[in-house]
């Protein structure tokens, strides 16, 4: 991954810049739900699989702090269709 993400735990957010572009996720937290709400990347730094990584970086972050998952973002939502191996988080 020729990009680092990264955890604003205070914006609730995970985010990245490549080629000067911001991309994040953002989500809410309440009772140990993580409901991912977004999910951008502009279209000029697209198709490289940014906002996948951003979703698995989340998913990953919420299976170490044990939350469960809302994924009411569509693409989040049809990246953990692609992903059985992180349902078991879903609610």
């Amino acid at each position: 991954m020729p990009f680092t993400i990264s955890h604003d735990r205070v914006a609730h957010r995970f985010e990245t810049q490549v080629d000067g572009a911001d991309c994040e996720l953002d989500y809410t937290l309440a009772a140990g739900v993580m409901t991912i709400t977004h999910t951008g990347v502009p279209a000029e730094v697209g198709s490289r699989g940014i906002a996948s990584a951003l979703v698995q970086t989340a998913m990953e972050a919420a299976r170490a702090e044990h939350w469960k998952v809302v994924p009411a973002c569509s693409y989040a939502s049809a990246w953990i269709k692609r992903h059985p191996e992180y349902q078991d988080l879903c609610v």
